[in-house]
């Protein structure tokens, strides 16, 4: 019988993720454990295996497709001996109902019955008839078919004030793109709209009311963009923040890293000969912090409802710029690695966070974090922390500032940094017990090598 391949779950809370690519096609055989195709989801893209053997009889949904729910059937293999034609006959089913509704009006299309006469209204309600002729009994619901929807959106048009052409009312394509000729279903001027709406939680046709047309263009929202988007909120709002910040000389630590790197053995590549490791400020900072977890192991926990996760070991997320967003990679047992094995490591996990390559496994978990924006020439900064972490660490750059020191003043090198933590679980004391120990690290570097 016919084998159903199924949008598989990529992580604990992945709901649906999109079908980057088929790397096989329909007539193709496959065995168990060859790749198919590659999933994206809101942080990596991952390849899919059959788990069966067999051959592909109707590859169900299309790569490019977005948002596919977990366990919807996107293939159908054929087993052996089985013809692949009859597996890939998909089953019967009644018509949708609205399945014409996106084709042309003919003559013989069933038409929406009169709206009932208008009664004369005053300016401040003239919006009302309007919305009422789209929605059903459905206690004020606008009925459209998904893609009116979706080109409504992107031409920043109000669905409650179209009139819909479709069977009983419904709006659908030939509506929205009738609208920009008629007029119909522009949002309101911002000058006409009620003062109350202006603030902050305005819908989307308010704002872009504020903008006059064709000025600016309209970009939806990629998954990623959602989803760190909704966590950012989540964050700000259910996680009590606070904030230490503290400079950190780094004069010794450049010399040692100077050091380290001049010692580095070459290696052999398709490139030529390369240094093994380069460690980087940032590979020192994970290392600093994840002997200061360990150092003050109060702070390297988890807040949960019930009770507090006590970590036994330093797991340090580094937050990676990706394009359309940025993701967490961790580095495990940091304190226990040497700086050139964390800076190997990170160039690793980078490179891959970039072109999404990331197992679930890599950018989950860990008890802290560490946001490096010095390379940019930010000074100082706080990071929003990342559930479940209980803090993050925010590097600024590196500069030399006049300081004073035995009572003359002289020229050091000064980093910036900003402890954010959550303060149900790393309270001020605490916090500022970690973000010392974090300091003494990075002002004699030599206590990392030990």
């Amino acid at each position: 019988m016919p084998i159903n391949i199924l949008m598989p779950a990529l992580s604990p809370t992945m709901e649906k993720g999109n079908l980057a690519k088929w790397l096989v096609k329909e007539g193709d055989k496959v065995s168990s454990g060859d790749v198919i195709a590659e999933i994206e989801t809101d942080k990596a893209t991952m390849e899919v295996e059959a788990v069966d053997e067999g051959t592909v009889a109707r590859i169900v949904v299309a790569e490019g497709t977005a948002d596919v729910p977990v366990n919807d059937v996107i293939a159908v293999l054929a087993g052996e001996g089985e013809d692949p034609a009859t597996a890939a006959a998909p089953p019967k089913a009644p018509r949708a109902p609205a399945a014409a509704e996106e084709k042309p009006a003919s003559d013989k299309e069933a038409k929406p019955a009169p709206p009932p006469a208008a009664k004369e209204v005053t300016p401040a309600s003239t919006a009302a008839p309007a919305a009422t002729a789209t929605k059903g009994n459905g206690g004020g619901r606008i009925f459209a078919s998904p893609l009116a929807k979706r080109l409504a959106h992107e031409k920043g048009l109000d669905l409650s004030v179209l009139t819909g052409s479709g069977p009983h009312g419904r709006i659908v394509q030939r509506d929205i793109e009738a609208a920009p000729k008629s007029g119909a279903g522009r949002a309101p001027s911002a000058a006409a709209l009620p003062a109350a709406a202006l603030p902050q939680g305005m819908a989307d046709e308010q704002v872009r009311a504020l903008f006059e047309a064709g000025t600016y263009d309209v970009v939806p929202h990629d998954s990623m963009r959602k989803i760190i988007a909704r966590r950012l909120i989540e964050a700000k709002t259910t996680i009590p923040h606070f904030y230490l910040t503290t400079d950190c000389r780094i004069d010794r630590l450049l010399a040692l890293r100077a050091d380290i790197n001049a010692a580095a053995p070459m290696k052999k590549t398709e490139k030529g000969e390369i240094p093994a490791y380069k460690v980087s400020v940032n590979d020192m900072a994970i290392k600093a912090l994840a002997l200061a977890l360990m150092a003050v192991p109060e702070a390297n926990v988890t807040w949960t409802s019930d009770a507090m996760l006590k970590h036994k070991r330093a797991d340090v997320g580094v937050a990676v710029s990706i394009p359309g967003g940025l993701i967490t990679p961790v580095v495990r047992n940091a304190d226990s690695k040497t700086l050139s094995q964390i800076s190997n490591e990170m160039r690793d996990l980078a490179a891959r966070a970039r072109n999404r390559r990331l197992k679930p496994e890599e950018y989950q978990g860990g008890s802290t974090a560490v946001s490096n924006l010095g390379m940019f020439g930010i000074k100082d900064f706080a990071a929003v922390i990342n559930p479940p972490h209980a803090t993050i660490l925010a590097v600024g750059a590196g500069e030399e500032r006049a300081i004073v020191e035995n009572g003359k003043v002289t020229v050091a090198t000064l980093m910036t940094v900003t402890l954010s933590t959550d303060h149900r679980a790393v309270d001020g004391a605490l916090g500022a017990e970690l973000l010392a120990a974090f300091k003494r690290y990075i002002e004699a570097p030599a206590g990392m090598l030990a």
